[in-house]
């Protein structure tokens, strides 16, 4: 350990210690740095006590930055943490006082090799804001467009390096000597917290995100992402088209401009229903200082240094989930949860499958658009907390992208429903998992498994056989017993692999047919007929395989 890890270990354990968190000292096993003094330091004592929330919070707040956005990302995990801890994580701010304006002008001389001065024709040493990990200065390019340089401070990453190893030695150690933080995976927290700081320290990863979400926003007329501006732009430094524009939560500025609310909240969560259900991609971090209405009417998005990205698998498994939500099946729901989850301790199926029934059942006969998803969220989040199912980070980024949504859409307009936003985007995700290519893939995907079953069973009693002609452990069975045995194994499991993929797509016309009997119509006739040819291939084939079985028989 170096002598700053050393002095920074000690700072953390006195912090921690003075607020009371004595079982997070002893867990991360920074015992020996506990100090002898007691009291609340860097903050005025009250008449009425702090709450453990709020010494966690204030702990975090004395800790720097790493562990303020530590605190922010851990806000949002309702799968972690109970609400009293989140309200006070959800209060931390990262903001911290500005560098002066001739280090941020010495910092772009040494990325961009020329003064700001030669690089724009105005430049405002005065920040816009200011940041833990940067801070953002209004300029102009010769042209007259406005743009904003985005700076990182001097350092920085140095210290965020320091601290994020810090906390990952801390989380492995909690995991050796905290049943709740082995049950947690708190290793791979850390490290996926790690992971995405790291990211967000290189601006040409934020820049690479902007022109992707401009992509897919291009015929969408109402979406307005910066353009980002490469030739001034590095790792250290970002330079993007300025956005202008009222707040999206300026209520009084958005009525004094005739702006129709309602309408607003429609689009701005069908923008964020796009990244989600269509594109896949969004931003982890839309709250109402990333979102401008421009006077035109346009919504303006800015700040991609948080992103979420939606694979195939996960894609697949939030469809899974979605039909069994459609169909209130308790047990298909908590099924659809464990694939999406993870845990370090057997799941009990049943006992989730128990937990979740009254949920479904208060919101059973209900459509999507009636259903309050944040309400909703919130209830499932609270039973994976108690089941000890904690969610991949993608996953988690995405209902707490949700959830503010909802709370942005129900501010513009307190009759918004979420639910009817998504509800056209969930129903195509459900029939994309049950269109004909995606059932012929799952079925060649079961095909190809079952193939592999099938052709290693009749190897493996081989084996058996052979073992037991060896003079192995003495059955009451002859193995010259086992040849026929084998063969008809050979043939049944060959049987039962096409049994399988029939069974397959019947169930998958079944949930296709539940999702939208407006849309199955138009695959009424050719969905018809390759299902009936291949039942009376199948049929074919299991008369004929009947047939030369019986005479084979002695």
């Amino acid at each position: 350990m170096t002598n700053t890890h050393a002095e920074r270990y000690q700072q953390i354990t006195e912090i921690l210690a003075r607020h009371g968190l004595g079982f997070l000292v002893g867990a991360a096993g920074l015992q020996r740095w506990v100090p002898f003094e007691r009291g609340l330091l860097g903050h005025e004592q009250r008449a009425e006590p702090y709450t453990n929330p709020e010494h966690l919070r204030l702990a975090l707040e004395q800790l720097g930055p790493v562990f303020v956005k530590l605190g922010q990302v851990l806000s949002t995990r309702a799968d972690l943490l109970p609400e009293p801890y989140r309200q006070q994580l959800s209060l931390l701010q990262d903001s911290t006082p500005p560098v002066p304006g001739r280090i941020i002008t010495d910092l772009i001389v040494g990325e961009l090799g020329h003064a700001p001065s030669e690089l724009f024709a105005a430049f405002d040493e005065e920040p816009l804001a200011s940041a833990s990990l940067g801070q953002a200065h209004a300029a102009r390019l010769a042209d007259g467009t406005e743009v904003v340089v985005k700076a990182r401070r001097p350092g920085v990453a140095a210290q965020v390096q320091e601290d994020l190893e810090i906390l990952q030695n801390m989380a492995a150690r909690a995991s050796r000597h905290w049943e709740a933080a082995a049950d947690y995976d708190l290793t791979g927290i850390a490290e996926e917290f790690a992971t995405t700081l790291r990211a967000e320290l290189d601006y040409l990863t934020e820049g690479r995100n902007t022109e992707r979400f401009a992509a897919n926003f291009a015929d969408n007329d109402t979406i307005r992402v910066p353009r980002v501006f490469w030739e001034t732009t590095t790792s250290r430094v970002l330079t993007l088209e300025r956005m202008h524009g009222l707040k999206i939560n300026d209520l009084a500025g958005l009525d004094a401009t005739g702006t129709d609310r309602a309408a607003l909240a429609t689009r701005a969560t069908g923008a964020v229903a796009q990244m989600v259900f269509r594109d896949g991609f969004f931003h982890a971090d839309p709250h109402p200082g990333n979102l401008f209405v421009e006077p035109n009417g346009r919504i303006a998005l800015i700040d991609f240094g948080m992103v979420g990205d939606i694979d195939e698998q996960l894609r697949d498994r939030l469809g899974a989930l979605l039909l069994a939500l459609v169909r209130q099946h308790p047990r298909r729901i908590a099924t659809a949860l464990v694939e999406l989850t993870t845990s370090r301790r057997p799941v009990k199926l049943p006992a989730l499958t128990e937990d979740l029934a009254p949920v479904v059942a208060l919101y059973s006969g209900r459509t999507l658009g009636e259903v309050k998803v944040g309400n909703l969220i919130k209830e499932v989040l609270a039973i994976l907390r108690r089941h000890h199912l904690q969610l991949p980070r993608e996953l988690s980024l995405l209902l707490k992208m949700l959830l503010m949504a909802e709370g942005m859409g129900t501010t513009l307009d307190p009759q918004f429903q979420l639910g009817e936003v998504l509800r056209p985007y969930a129903h195509g995700l459900v029939l994309e998992r049950y269109s004909p290519s995606a059932i012929a893939g799952r079925l060649s995907q079961a095909g190809a498994d079952v193939v592999d079953l099938t052709a290693e069973l009749p190897e493996q009693l081989r084996r058996v056989q052979a073992i037991l002609e060896a003079g192995g452990p003495e059955l009451h069975l002859r193995t010259v017993e086992l040849d026929p045995l084998i063969d008809r194994l050979e043939s049944a499991g060959q049987r039962l692999g096409l049994a399988i993929l029939a069974a397959a797509f019947v169930r998958g016309l079944g949930d296709l047919a539940a999702t939208d009997p407006v849309r199955r119509r138009s695959w009424q006739l050719p969905v018809l007929s390759t299902g009936l040819g291949a039942t009376g291939s199948l049929g074919a084939y299991l008369a004929w395989s009947a047939h030369r079985q019986r005479r084979r028989r002695p």
